[in-house]
């Protein structure tokens, strides 16, 4: 795929102007290759104005149907870039108008993958890089508008003439906007480090913060950080954002974005029902049912009135909203979180070798000095991931599959400085052959003391933030859970209450091994967890299924595969 062409020699610049007359004469390849070419592009722009609302989905095509809609009234083809930046960026307005005039439903928003996060998993920023990131949480509307062109801007996607015509000013006032813009970006950013930081009267001050950046707590935390000598020392020199993001490459477009256009003699009617099917929304339906030039994100492109849509083969189907069931929207009676070393009581298991029928229950937490039993050791060809290696997986339905024989790592990450409150659990569905629970490690339970000056902090939360609740029942998560599987399965996060993550790696017996047994001795807060028996009655995790339910998160808890 080709990317935008800003910044890149004139050879570049005429095979765009090739690509685009060919595309205002009528050619399907052609306008196929310009969609392609120029959406993630629209897509970064859209995602950092918006910072990943929900809205960003439906602004993102109507700027793309536009620009199809539109591209034969572009007389210069070399002023496609501007003239499609500039379509983006009055769509987004549109937005912000349509939502002042009837406010939308901010859970959504909430419940929309974070643009900056998405920045930091998706490129893997670290240190300053994902300071800045993260800093744009804190910026007005109208900054991160900006901030969307700048970023590229430095980044060498547009120039300085494409931000200027984007924005609708001259040159000389766009400088302008940009340094005042910047001067709040900085002054976020030593927000985002202030709080990485332990100075005690700004976690006295931001005790009363509810945890969404805003410009009201963003002048009150920086009124603090200008009067702190702790918190206005950045201990280590701070390089300047466009030097951070010079060369940094363009969030890749999620696969869920990408539909097929093709032929098939069917007509408009049919494929609005083939959309609608796949949760897309009822003005993008209207647009891709005029008897026009139909497009959709990342599509095979089809001129005139008679068009199907079609999933292509290998694409996962894009993710359906679902309405929260009872049972994933559950929430336990309220509970005072005081870690004690004194063990949860035990349940034991009723054992068979009938396998499945067997499933995690609430269990003693060992002793943290006893090292584990011997880890059977399963015969492994390996695993392979959809989401490679290392599969990050931070907003509800977010999912990976995973296939073959081998040991599979889950890694929990808890949140609940974010968002405490009920965890709805991750979900194994779609089973395929035999999925076991083989053993825990990490160091440490996630209901282990964190802390040797908070006597309430645990991974689950503290008493100033608030504390992740399990649904009742449920088995207790260590760090790291290990697991066994002989076929396929897919890993889904089902985030609707406390904020989590889950990292996902293709592991090995050796590496859970090594795990498991390095203790408190060599650093780690206790010792792991073996529990496989090496037989057909070792557990299978609480929450699997045999099925593709619509939402995951209303797997039963107590499985039967």
């Amino acid at each position: 795929m080709k990317g935008a062409p800003a910044g890149k020699d004139d050879v570049d610049t005429r095979q765009w102007r090739d690509t685009i007359a060919a595309a205002q004469d009528g050619d399907r390849r052609a306008l196929d290759e310009l969609v392609e070419g120029w959406l993630p592009l629209v897509y970064n722009i859209v995602g950092r104005a918006l910072n990943g609302h929900a809205d960003v989905d439906d602004v993102v095509q109507e700027t793309m149907l536009r620009a199809v809609d539109n591209l034969g009234s572009l007389r210069d083809p070399d002023s496609f870039r501007s003239w499609l930046v500039a379509i983006a960026m009055r769509q987004i307005r549109d937005r912000a108008r349509r939502r002042t005039a009837a406010p939308l439903d901010e859970s959504a928003a909430r419940e929309a993958a974070d643009f900056a996060e998405l920045t930091v998993l998706r490129l893997q920023l670290e240190g300053q890089r994902r300071e800045v990131a993260e800093a744009v949480r804190w910026l007005d509307d109208e900054d991160r508008e900006l901030l969307s062109l700048w970023w590229l801007e430095v980044a060498g996607e547009l120039s300085r003439r494409d931000l200027a015509a984007a924005v609708g000013i001259s040159r000389q006032h766009a400088a302008v906007r940009v340094q005042r813009m910047k001067e709040r970006l900085e002054t976020s950013r030593g927000i985002v480090r202030a709080l990485d930081g332990a100075c005690p009267d700004l976690r006295e001050l931001a005790a009363r913060w509810n945890g969404r950046p805003d410009s009201v707590w963003r002048k009150r935390l920086a009124r603090h950080i200008r009067g702190c000598g702790y918190c206005g020392d950045p201990r280590e020199s701070v390089v300047p954002a466009e030097r951070l993001l010079v060369g940094i490459a363009l969030v890749p477009v999620p696969v869920g974005f990408t539909l097929s256009l093709a032929l098939g003699g069917k007509t408009a009617a049919a494929a609005t029902a083939t959309v609608a099917s796949a949760g897309w929304s009822a003005k993008v339906l209207g647009a891709l049912t005029q008897p026009v030039v139909a497009v959709t994100a990342g599509a095979t492109i089809v001129a005139g009135g008679a068009y199907v849509v079609t999933q292509a083969p290998d694409t996962p189907p894009p993710r359906v909203a679902v309405s929260p069931t009872a049972a994933s929207t559950h929430r336990p009676p309220p509970v005072v979180h005081t870690p004690s070393p004194s063990p949860s009581p035990s349940v034991t298991p009723t054992k068979t070798l009938l396998y499945g029928s067997v499933v995690d229950a609430v269990d003693r937490a060992p002793d943290p000095d006893t090292p584990p039993g011997a880890l059977p050791h399963r015969p492994e060809t390996g695993i392979t991931s959809t989401g490679g290696a290392h599969a990050v997986m931070n907003h509800r339905g977010d999912g990976v599959t995973l296939t073959g024989k081998g040991y599979v790592l889950v890694r929990w990450q808890i949140s609940p400085q974010y968002r405490a409150g009920s965890l709805v659990m991750p979900a194994w569905t779609g089973l395929r052959g035999e999925l076991f629970h083989v053993a825990s490690g990490g160091g440490r339970r996630m209901d282990d003391s964190v802390s040797a000056t908070d006597s309430t902090a645990t991974g689950m939360g503290n008493s100033t933030v608030g504390f992740t609740v399990l649904p009742p029942g449920t088995q207790q998560m260590w760090q790291n859970e290990y697991f066994y599987l002989d076929g396929s399965v897919t890993l889904t996060v089902n985030e609707r209450g406390a904020d989590y993550g889950l990292s996902v790696f293709p592991s090995s017996w050796d590496a859970t091994e090594k795990d498991i047994t390095t203790g408190p001795d060599q650093g780690a807060k206790r010792y792991g967890l073996v529990r496989d028996t090496g037989r057909d009655d070792t557990p299978v995790p609480q929450y699997v299924t045999r099925s593709t339910p619509a939402d995951p998160a209303t797997v039963a808890q107590r499985s039967r595969v």
